[in-house]
C-alpha cells in the first residue's frame, strides 16, 4: 500500500515538472481507471481467461510429460544416456526462437503461443524430476531393497514421494518461465491475451494499459504459485520446505 501511495505522489508532482510524465509514468489511479474501461466494455476478462487458459494448458502438458520423462531419467542410467544428448541440444535454444516455426506450423492462435509456452516451462519440470529422483537418499533405497520391495513398488513408495518436493519446485519455476513466453507469444501473434493487450496499448501510447497488464500478470502469478504451494503441502504435509 505505501508503494502505491509513494508511486501516486511521485506521479502528480513529477507530472508538474514534466507533463510527459502523464504518459511516461501514469500513477495508479489513471490504472484503475483503464481497468474500469476494459471492464465496461467487457473484454478485461476475455484477455485474462485466455491467457490464464494458455498458461495452465502448457504447463500442464509439459508437467504431464516433463514428470515422467524426468523421472525416468533419474530411475534408469542407460535411458538417462540416450536421452539426456537430445535435451541438452534443445535446451540452450531459446523458447521466442521457436516463435517463427511454430506460426508457420500450428498458425496464429492458441495452439502456437500454447506450444511456446510448453517449451519454456517443459525443462525446468524435466530437470527437477530428474534431480528429485537422483536426488533419493540411498538409506530410503536399501531400506526398501532390505524389506524385498520390487523395483515398481520401490519407485512408487520411496523414489516418488521422495522426488516430490523436486517435482513442485520444478512446475512453480516453469509456471514463472511460462508466464514470461506467454507474454513475449502474445506480443508477437495473438488476437487475444494480457500480452495482446500490452502491445496493442504500446502502438497506442497508452501506458495506463501497459501497466495494467503487467499488474495483472504479476497478480495472476502470485495467486497461481500460492494456490501451487498450497497443493505442495497437502501432497506433503510432511515435507517442511514448501
Amino acid at each position: 500500500m505505501a508503494f502505491v501511495v509513494i508511486w501516486e505522489l511521485m506521479s502528480i508532482f513529477g507530472q508538474r515538472v514534466n507533463p510527459q510524465l502523464d504518459v511516461m509514468m501514469p500513477p495508479p489511479t489513471a490504472v484503475i481507471s483503464a481497468a474500469s474501461d476494459l471492464m465496461t466494455r467487457g473484454v478485461l476478462f476475455t484477455h485474462i481467461f485466455d491467457s490464464l487458459y494458455r498458461v495452465l494448458l502448457a504447463v500442464g502438458a509439459a508437467t504431464a510429460l516433463g514428470v515422467p520423462l524426468g523421472l525416468a531419467m533419474g530411475w534408469s542410467s542407460r535411458f538417462r544416456f540416450v536421452v539426456d544428448p537430445l535435451l541438452e541440444f534443445i535446451r540452450p535454444i531459446p523458447p521466442l526462437a521457436w516463435i517463427p516455426l511454430s506460426i508457420l506450423w500450428f498458425g496464429i492462435g492458441d495452439v502456437q503461443i500454447v506450444y511456446i509456452i510448453f517449451l519454456a516451462a517443459f525443462f525446468p519440470v524435466v530437470l527437477n524430476s530428474l534431480a528429485g529422483a537422483r536426488d533419493v537418499d540411498p538409506y530410503l533405497v536399501q531400506a526398501g531393497l532390505s524389506l524385498g520391495a520390487r523395483p515398481r513398488e520401490l519407485f512408487l513408495t520411496v523414489v516418488l514421494p521422495a522426488a516430490l518436493p523436486h517435482i513442485f519446485t520444478g512446475m512453480r519455476v516453469g509456471l514463472g518461465i511460462g508466464w514470461m513466453a506467454l507474454v513475449a507469444g502474445e506480443l508477437v501473434a495473438a488476437p487475444s491475451g494480457l500480452g495482446y493487450m500490452i502491445n496493442n496499448a504500446r502502438t497506442l501510447f497508452r501506458s495506463d494499459y501497459i501497466l495494467l497488464g503487467m499488474v495483472l500478470i504479476g497478480v495472476l502469478g502470485l495467486v497461481l504459485d500460492y494456490l501451487m504451494r498450497q497443493a505442495a503441502r497437502l501432497v506433503m504435509p510432511w515435507h517442511k520446505g514448501q
